[in-house]
């Protein structure tokens, strides 16, 4: 894929700067949009289960912008980002086109939320943009060139540069989530650790992992054939004005219908449209102990 040119992103900046804050500020919901049409994961389930919670918290208008199938034209794919405080991808398929990939750049760096939920951070390798937005990402030919691995060993973050694929998961199972800053507007308020529903724990994950800050992670259990290593759960990150929540958890419905999946989405997706979070953490929140679900 063609890598657009620093000058034509500039001119893009230029043409008038987003008022996606300023909207926000004078808003009682907010406005967002979930990407998706192509996913090697079940997009027509989790898109709806994802645009109820949204809808029900009361916080957020929601619409879908849904591609074309695989194989299929996609040069007449290209939302109105700028209309929208918050961009959810549930999207993992082939590439956008050039004018819409210059039309999300444009709209991130500019300040607009981003979201990315499980399987969009394997989407468009070859996007270095993209990939500095998602800080981490797997398969799809991505190795030791797209960036290092990026884990946690003895309450430290490691950057490994060690050459390998990029990205794996083993057994799906319930697993611990931990948070390393419960500090942050998404994470405060959490149990120190909670156990996540039925789900695929993606290790070995690599990307540029700039402007990046993992707020939670879980052990990838050998014998559950994962790495053995504290891998990324939650993360947010800076790209230009904009600010990124991903979260690698989510596979299917049963991963979302976590209290744990939905209470950090809300919040995640709140906090990349505005900075802050107002979004309560519910009483029925997992524990250490018992994961809970809703239907």
């Amino acid at each position: 894929m063609m890598r657009l040119s620093n000058l034509v992103l500039c001119m893009l900046l230029a043409i008038g700067s987003l008022t996606v804050s300023a909207r926000v500020l004078g808003a009682e919901r907010l406005k967002l949009l979930i990407v998706d049409g192509q996913n090697n994961h079940e997009w027509q389930v989790t898109t709806p289960i994802m645009q109820r919670y949204f809808q029900e918290s009361g916080r957020f208008e929601v619409e879908v912008a849904t591609s074309p199938p695989a194989r299929h034209d996609m040069s007449k794919f290209r939302p109105k980002f700028s209309d929208y405080d918050v961009v959810v991808s549930n999207y993992n398929g082939e590439p956008w086109s050039q004018a819409a990939q210059v039309d999300f750049q444009a709209y991130v760096f500019n300040g607009g939320g981003f979201v990315v939920v499980h399987a969009a951070n394997n989407a468009f390798a070859d996007w270095p943009e993209y990939n500095q937005m998602i800080g981490l990402g797997g398969w799809n030919s991505r190795d030791e060139k797209s960036g290092p691995y990026v884990y946690f060993r003895e309450g430290a973050i490691v950057r490994d540069e060690t050459a390998g694929r990029g990205g794996s998961h083993g057994s799906q199972h319930e697993f611990l989530v931990t948070l390393r800053n419960g500090d942050h507007p998404i994470t405060s308020g959490l149990p120190p650790s909670w156990l996540h529903t039925k789900d695929e724990l993606y290790d070995r994950l690599r990307g540029p992992a700039k402007s990046m800050e993992v707020l939670a992670t879980a052990y990838a259990d050998p014998e559950q054939r994962g790495s053995g290593r504290d891998e990324p759960m939650l993360m947010v990150l800076d790209y230009g004005s904009g600010r990124v929540f991903h979260t690698t958890l989510g596979h299917a419905d049963y991963s979302m219908q976590c209290v744990g999946f939905i209470t950090t989405l809300l919040r995640g997706a709140e906090w990349a449209a505005t900075g802050e979070v107002t979004i309560p953490v519910p009483d029925d929140f997992p524990t250490a102990e018992k994961s809970s679900a809703r239907q």
